[in-house]
C-alpha cells in the first residue's frame, strides 16, 4: 500500500469530496496493475485446483485422496453383474484329456477281495486344468560326414541357419523374453529372475539387451510397411506425450489405426518431429487429433477429439458455473448416442431433419455461451503489451467450437469419423507406465528400440495375431509384414 497515514486520509476528508477521489485514484493507479496481477494469479490456482482427471488431460494418479470426480459416462438401466445372455469365461469341459488318471478300486473293504481284475464302471469325470512342469527342452543339433562308396565323395551336412553357436538360446526363448521386457515392461534383471525361477534358465542382462536390439534391426522393413499402411489408411489417429532419456525430456509421438500402430521417440513435438516421422506429409485421408496446431499444417482432412471437449465442458460448468457448457455435454453425447444407434441398425448416415435439429441446438448453446462470456474489452489507457491479448478458458473453448465446428461434428456428418481420440490415447497410454515402470529410457537407442518393437507387437494384437509366435519368427529371419 501507498505510504498514507491517518493524518493524509483526515486532511483529505476534511478538504471534501474531491479530495478523497484523488487520493482513492493514487491508490488505484499506485497499485492497479499489481492487483490485477495478483487477481489473474489467483485464478489461475483457483483453475487448476478445480481440475482434475475427468474434467481435463491431467491423469488419475494427480487427483490425489480428496477429489471427487464425476464420471462421463450416462447411467445404465442394466442391472450390475453379468447381463442375460452372456457366455461367460468359465472353464470349458474338455473332450479329449491329455492325461487321463483312473482311480481304481483295488480290494473289498468288507472282505478284502483282490478286486484289479474285476472290470469298472466309470460314474463320474472330473477334470483339472494346470500347467505341466516347466522345463527348457534341449535340441543337440548334430551333422555327419558321409563317403560316397561309388565315387568316394566325401560329404558334410550341415547346421541349420539359426544354429550359429556352440550352446545358444532356441528362438522361442528368444521371442519370449522380448515379449516380457518390451511389451510387459518387465525390467531386465526381472527378466532374469523369472526365467531362472520358472524355467530354471540362467540369462544375463546383457543378453535380454542384445536380443531387443536384435529385434529393433529386423524390424526396420516391418516398420516402414507399418507407416505405409497408415499412410493410406481412410482414417488415422495422431497424438504425442511427453517421454524421459536419460533425463532429458523427448517426445514419444504415434499414428494408428484399426489394424496397425507406429511409434516414433524426437526432440521436437510439433511439425519437425511429424515432418521427420514422414506419416503426415503423405497422409491425405481423415486425421483424428486433440487440436494441436502443428496439425494443422498437414493437407488431409482434420477432426477433432471430442473426450477433450467433454472434459473441457465438464471444467467450465464445475469451474465457473455456467450452464451452457453442461447443454454442449449433453447435446455431444446425445449426437454421439444417435450416431451408435444409426450404425446398430446398419445405416450410413443420420436423417437430414436430423442433422438440422441437432445444427440448430448446437447454434443456440453456442449463442448463450457467447451471452455468458463476452469478448474481453480492451482497456486503451493500458500498457501496450507484446502478443494477443489472454481470453478466459470459457471463452477459448466457445471460440473452437463456433469457428470448427465442422471438425467437431465431423462424427455426425461422416460415419466413418470417430467421436474421439481414444484410440491413440490407448495406444499411447501403456507408454507412461513404461516410465512409471522404469523411470526413464536409459539411451536413445534403447528408446527407439522400445518404440519399434512395441508398435509391432500393439500391430500384431490389433490383427489378432499369435504374438510369442511371430517375436520367435524373428530370430529365424521371418518377420511377419502385417
Amino acid at each position: 500500500m501507498p505510504n498514507i497515514s491517518q493524518e493524509h486520509i483526515e486532511k483529505a476528508y476534511e478538504q471534501g469530496i474531491e479530495a478523497i477521489i484523488l487520493l482513492i485514484g493514487s491508490i488505484v493507479k499506485e497499485y492497479g496493475s499489481q492487483l490485477e496481477e495478483l487477481s489473474k494469479r489467483l485464478e489461475e490456482l483457483e483453475n487448476q485446483k478445480a481440475k482434475n482427471s475427468k474434467n481435463s488431460h491431467q491423469p488419475p494418479s494427480t487427483d490425489g485422496f480428496g477429489k471427487q470426480t464425476k464420471s462421463l459416462r450416462k447411467k445404465s438401466e442394466r442391472k450390475v453383474g453379468g447381463q442375460e445372455g452372456h457366455e461367460g469365461h468359465n472353464l470349458a469341459w474338455q473332450e479329449i484329456a491329455d492325461i487321463v488318471i483312473k482311480h481304481e478300486i483295488v480290494e473289498c473293504q468288507v472282505c478284502g477281495y483282490d478286486l484289479r481284475e474285476v472290470e469298472g464302471e466309470i460314474v463320474e469325470k472330473r477334470q483339472v486344468h494346470d500347467l505341466p512342469v516347466i522345463k527348457v527342452q534341449v535340441s543337440e543339433h548334430q551333422i555327419e560326414k558321409k563317403q560316397c562308396p561309388h565315387c568316394h565323395l566325401v560329404r558334410v551336412s550341415k547346421f541349420p541357419k539359426t544354429v550359429e553357436h556352440w550352446v545358444q538360446y532356441g528362438e522361442n526363448i528368444k521371442g519370449l523374453v522380448t515379449y516380457l521386457n518390451q511389451y510387459q515392461f518387465i525390467p531386465s534383471q526381472r527378466v532374469k529372475e523369472l526365467m531362472k525361477e520358472v524355467f530354471s534358465c540362467e540369462m544375463g542382462q546383457g543378453t535380454i539387451y542384445n536380443l531387443v536390439q536384435k529385434s529393433y534391426q529386423v524390424l526396420e522393413p516391418v516398420e516402414v510397411k507399418i507407416k505405409e499402411q497408415i499412410q493410406a489408411s481412410a482414417v488415422a489417429h495422431f497424438d504425442e506425450t511427453g517421454t524421459n532419456v536419460n533425463g532429458k525430456g523427448l517426445w514419444l509421438h504415434v499414428s494408428s489405426t484399426e489394424t496397425h500402430t507406429h511409434y516414433q521417440v524426437h526432440e521436437k513435438r510439433g511439425q519437425e518431429a511429424m515432418d521427420a516421422i514422414g506419416i503426415l506429409p503423405k497422409y491425405k485421408g481423415k486425421a483424428v487429433h486433440d487440436g494441436f496446431k502443428s496439425y494443422k499444417e498437414y493437407q488431409c482432412s482434420h477432426y477433432l477429439c471430442n473426450a477433450h471437449h467433454l472434459r473441457e465442458l465438464t471444467f467450465i460448468h464445475e469451474r465457473f458455473n455456467q450452464p451452457w457448457a453442461e447443454e454442449m455435454l449433453d447435446l455431444l453425447c446425445t449426437i454421439n448416442d444417435t450416431v451408435k444407434q444409426a450404425k446398430l441398425e446398419h445405416q450410413t448416415a443420420l436423417e437430414p431433419s436430423k442433422i438440422n435439429t441437432f445444427e440448430l441446438q448446437f447454434q443456440k448453446i453456442i449463442d448463450l455461451g457467447y451471452k455468458d462470456n463476452p469478448e474481453p474489452v480492451l482497456d486503451p489507457d493500458a500498457p501496450k503489451t507484446r502478443g494477443r491479448k489472454k481470453r478466459p478458458k470459457p471463452l477459448n473453448l466457445l471460440l473452437r467450437l463456433d469457428l470448427q465446428r465442422e471438425q467437431v461434428l465431423g462424427f455426425m456428418y461422416d460415419f466413418a469419423v470417430p467421436f474421439d481420440n481414444n484410440l491413440a490415447e490407448r495406444d499411447i497410454r501403456m507408454t507412461k507406465l513404461k516410465l512409471k515402470t522404469s523411470g526413464c529410457f536409459r539411451s536413445l537407442k534403447g528408446a527407439n528400440a522400445f518404440a519399434r518393437i512395441r508398435g509391432y507387437i500393439s500391430t500384431l494384437r490389433k490383427q489378432g495375431l499369435d504374438i510369442l509366435a511371430s517375436l520367435a519368427n524373428l530370430f529365424r529371419g521371418n518377420p511377419l509384414f502385417v
